[in-house]
């Protein structure tokens, strides 16, 4: 498999991120199990999680989806063979949010209990914390890299001018960069990141991981008229993708699919595998043979006339 190097940090990765938000939510232990076996047994073993993730659910309270990826991994003494991302940030509960140097410092430490393992491949801000200056916070994972606890640092959920902002921060106070930028994007949402955050990554070298890469599942086609997606845990997300534009979009993905021998979701990753700039899209699957068939996009290979048609016909948003 050909790696792609992540921005500056010195990690190479697939060109292929799998989203841990369903660990220990949508997917049970034993279901995670085996995805995360099967990604091992493929080498696509860059894997996203969050310590936030699954704290929305009932019952839940975070750290559920880094706690499944540690025993796993601990059951299968495969820690040096995974790229593990996690993010700190979002509102756990208590006050335990935000990028305070403190917090930071106490948040790694409860990642790293619950993932089984002294180090942290990429640290990531999951969003802005405009309270608190950046030097603070960078100094705070300067620490922790110098520490050997974080290998590289990232940032979701950034606007460009913040991001811009942060890189002159770290060239300034010669603190670690952010080397990569999560956003979401994906055919379905394409104008807020293409727009400034694109270029910036470019000229910056910041690799980029999307999330949303399927638009919350309206690019594999299965959601087709309103209320489609009624009772799932989606549901807002698809919606307003719902309209008259959207859904002739989808006929044009179904289109290049047949073309291509492929499935809507197989090409929607294709078509981000191969956009100038971007490391790795971001996608979750809540069995092996869906894992099987988003797998089964990342070796599509789309050829020209078909880039050019989806370019086309999905600049933009497909939200009504």
């Amino acid at each position: 498999m050909d790696l792609r190097p992540l921005g500056r940090s010195g990690l190479s990765v697939p060109p292929f991120c799998f989203g841990g938000n369903v660990f220990g939510w949508t997917a049970d232990e034993a279901t995670s199990f085996a995805l995360l076996d099967r990604l091992l047994e493929t080498g696509f073993t860059f894997v996203d999680t969050a310590d936030v993730y699954s704290a929305w659910a009932p019952g839940h309270r975070g750290g559920e989806s880094e706690a499944v990826i540690g025993r796993w991994m601990k059951d299968r003494g495969a820690r040096d063979r995974m790229t593990i991302a996690t993010k700190v940030g979002m509102d756990m509960g208590e006050g335990r949010k935000g990028l305070r140097a403190a917090y930071i410092e106490e948040a790694v430490e409860a990642s790293l209990r619950r993932l089984g393992t002294d180090r942290i491949d990429l640290y990531q801000s999951h969003t802005d914390d405009a309270a608190t200056p950046l030097q603070e916070t960078l100094s705070a994972y300067d620490r922790l890299i110098r520490a050997g606890k974080v290998r590289a640092i990232g940032a979701s959920n950034y606007s460009a001018a913040r991001l811009r902002e942060a890189l002159a921060v770290a060239a300034r106070e010669n603190l670690p960069r952010y080397e990569s930028l999560q956003p979401g994007y994906s055919l379905a949402d394409r104008e807020d990141y293409e727009a400034e955050l694109e270029p910036l990554c470019r000229e910056e070298g910041i690799g980029v991981i999307s999330y949303f890469s399927l638009a919350a599942g309206f690019l594999t086609g299965k959601y087709r008229q309103a209320g489609a997606a009624a009772g799932r845990a989606r549901e807002s997300r698809v919606s307003p993708y719902l309209n008259p534009r959207g859904l002739a979009f989808l006929d044009l993905l179904d289109a290049v699919a047949r073309d291509h021998g492929a499935t809507p979701a197989q090409v929607s990753l294709a078509w981000l595998i191969a956009r100038p700039g971007l490391t790795a899209p971001i996608a979750s699957a809540t069995s092996v043979a869906q894992l099987d068939e988003l797998l089964g996009g990342v070796r599509l290979a789309l050829d020209p006339a078909a880039i050019a048609r989806l370019d086309e016909a999905s600049r933009g948003s497909l939200k009504g």
